[in-house]
């Protein structure tokens, strides 16, 4: 009675652990098959591999976050500028060499001023100047001419009767400096030497321009000093 009834409940717990291994299975099987429709059912193709945990967060301060590139993509380059290349502007011209006037009338037409040097040998050229040939300068820079020669002889303009302003150029254009005695505006009223006389170049020709004082010539005002020879 006893071995049977051992046996018995020997057979009755092997049965119920059985039942129990295949209702485990069952359960894993349903959790497999649970995952797997809802991963399906969401639309994608293959599972998740990615667990939640490792998604990626924008800061909490609200500082956004660098942008990635995306893959296959590249950025454009810049376009490139070059910066205008500096002007030569505006040089001495080549004229050693030359007669002077020539050289002078040159400078003028390029807007520089001229100051003449004459020398102790013979001619009328130009031996160098100063700045040298070619040398950058800005409008209105003075050029010195060193002539080979002396200066030349030359006539003194009669200026009396003219208006200050042409006075003066019409000196410079015979290759005098004029001398202001008494301002720089109004009508020339006197001169000295006088008209017609003989000079030389850079000699210096006093003026006497607007309302003159008739008791002395003395100087007075502006007045230009003529280049050293």
């Amino acid at each position: 009675m006893t071995d049977g009834d051992t046996g018995a409940r020997d057979d009755a717990g092997a049965d119920r652990s059985t039942v129990l291994l295949r209702g485990g299975l069952a359960v894993v099987l349903l959790a497999a098959v649970g995952a797997t429709g809802g991963w399906l059912l969401a639309g994608e193709d293959e599972p998740p591999t990615t667990p939640p945990a490792a998604a990626e967060r924008l800061p909490s301060t609200g500082t956004p976050g660098v942008a990635r590139s995306t893959p296959g993509r590249s950025t454009p380059a810049a376009p490139r500028t070059t910066a205008p290349s500096r002007s030569a502007g505006l040089t001495v011209p080549a004229v050693v060499g030359e007669d002077f006037t020539d050289a002078r009338d040159e400078l003028r037409e390029k807007r520089l001023g001229w100051r003449l040097v004459f020398g102790r040998g013979t001619g009328r050229t130009v031996e160098r100047t100063s700045p040298a040939v070619g040398t950058e300068v800005r409008p209105g820079r003075t050029v010195t001419l060193y002539v080979s020669g002396p200066a030349p002889a030359a006539t003194v303009p009669d200026v009396v009767g003219e208006d200050c302003d042409d006075a003066a150029d019409e000196l410079v254009d015979e290759g005098f400096y004029p001398q202001y005695r008494t301002g720089r505006t109004g009508t020339v009223s006197r001169q000295d030497p006088a008209g017609d006389g003989a000079g030389r170049w850079n000699d210096q020709v006093s003026i006497w321009c607007g309302d003159a004082p008739e008791d002395d010539g003395s100087p007075s005002g502006d007045t230009v000093t003529a280049p050293a020879r």
